[in-house]
């Protein structure tokens, strides 16, 4: 996937880079991703050779100069800077930056802003007067770059080296640790400062060019996720601007579990999902299983036993739901699920609450690989069987509300791209349809 993909951006996005580490290089990468034309804004210095990344460079000194722009012809990518002072650029007024909003709406154009500056240094920490970010923004990406981990905490690898120590907890000259730089990514005077209420604010970790890197980055990114709406782990190349497939390795985002435990059982004789086991109802093992695998938020849809379900999850931090026309099929509990999902959520992942046997290391799998490409649904498969649970992005929402009777996700299957995830043993497949099933799955898993 391209970066845009990555940040889920609509077509005229209006959209803010702060922080350090490749910020510059990932802007451009984003601008070429898009659909021409794209306007790239500076309200901070650019070196002259980054000013040739475009593929036209204008200068505005004045308010007044921007009806140059009335005359344009608007094709692939124009940056839009300050005048030249040595060997940068100066940035825009805020007064331009705010005519640029309304132009680019005019001309339904997305606006791309980098809107502060770190001196070319992995890492950084904000200046009282920083990052300048104009109030119409939707989207705030804050980059970070990991060559920054394992350095000293000195001005050759940090700009603001003492800002960045008092938000991190280090002493200057100390090494930068990856928890250090997770606490300065989601300070209030770090990497969340100045950010406009009600904006997606998403945090680029760049040059994350080896495993171990990447490793490091998938660390930070499960400390930082709940302050933001995404984590991308990159490794952006200005020399491979074309070639905008290739960057992005994994994007993590919150990822709802939802368990449906609506049924009456019917051929059952009693309701499964209130089966003990260990203590505990099956459906209790099925949400603490959810819960330990790190998804988030937890919806347990309720129906034909709602009210022993909720005694039943007692104590848990999960939310229970009802949904009223359980009888009517599996099809309603999946749509009221869905509603319970926060907006935020990059997908949900199903799991049935009669189905406790399902390894922790599976879902968690499957969270993973829907990371690494984004696939729009994610199952297992087991020994040629299709098993539960199933991971649907966000982009499938729309055709699961759609959804009408007995039925499932697996009807987008064939609609939908799938990536299979074979495992290892047949615990997934198992079904409790009978006594006989339930008492085989207590002698399988005591």
């Amino acid at each position: 996937m391209d970066l845009r993909q990555a940040l889920r951006l609509q077509d005229y996005p209006r959209l803010a880079l702060v922080g350090a580490g490749g910020k510059t290089t990932a802007l451009f990468h984003l601008a070429r991703a898009m659909d021409s034309p794209v306007i790239v804004a500076a309200t901070t210095h650019l070196a002259i050779e980054q000013t040739q990344l475009a593929d036209q460079h204008i200068i505005l000194k004045e308010i007044e100069d921007t009806n140059r722009l009335d005359d344009l012809a608007l094709s692939a990518v124009i940056l839009l800077t300050g005048p030249q002072e040595g060997d940068r650029t100066l940035g825009l007024s805020e007064g331009i930056i705010s005519w640029l909003d309304q132009f680019c709406g005019y001309h339904s154009l997305p606006l791309l802003i980098e809107a502060d500056g770190s001196r070319q240094r992995p890492l950084k920490a904000p200046a009282d007067h920083e990052p300048p970010i104009p109030d119409f923004v939707d989207t705030v990406v804050v980059v970070a770059g990991l060559s920054g981990i394992g350095k000293p905490l000195t001005p050759e690898w940090v700009h603001r080296h003492e800002r960045f120590a008092r938000l991190s907890g280090l002493a200057a000259g100390e090494i930068v640790t990856p928890d250090a730089l997770a606490r300065v990514l989601i300070h209030a005077e770090g990497g969340l400062k100045d950010i406009p209420p009600n904006v997606r604010r998403i945090a680029l970790l760049n040059q994350a060019d080896t495993l171990e890197l990447q490793s490091t980055a998938k660390n930070i990114a499960d400390q930082i996720l709940p302050e933001f709406g995404a984590v991308i782990i990159s490794a952006f190349d200005i020399s491979e601007l074309q070639r905008s497939n290739v960057e992005i390795h994994a994007v993590y985002e919150p990822i709802a579990g939802v368990v449906l435990a609506g049924g009456a059982a019917v051929r059952y004789g009693e309701p499964k999902q209130l089966l003990p086991w260990h203590g505990k109802p099956l459906v209790w093992h099925v949400a603490q299983k959810a819960l330990s695998a790190g998804l988030s938020p937890i919806v347990v849809v309720g129906g034909a036993y709602t009210s022993q379900l909720r005694e039943a999850l007692a104590g848990l931090p999960v939310s229970l739901v009802h949904n009223p026309d359980w009888a009517e099929g599996q099809s309603v509990s999946v749509r009221v699920g869905l509603e319970a999902v926060s907006a935020q959520s990059g997908g949900a992942l199903f799991l049935l609450a009669d189905q406790p046997q399902v390894p922790e290391t599976l879902i968690r799998n499957l969270v993973e690989i829907h990371a690494r490409g984004r696939a729009p649904i994610v199952a297992p498969l087991v020994q040629g069987q299709r098993a539960n649970p199933v991971l649907f992005d966000r982009l499938t929402f729309a055709d699961l509300q759609k959804l009408t009777g007995d039925v499932g996700g697996r009807q987008l299957f064939s609609k939908h791209p799938v990536e299979w995830v074979q495992w290892h043993d047949d615990l997934p497949i198992l079904d409790i349809d009978t006594p006989d099933d339930y008492q085989r799955l207590l002698d399988r898993l005591e």
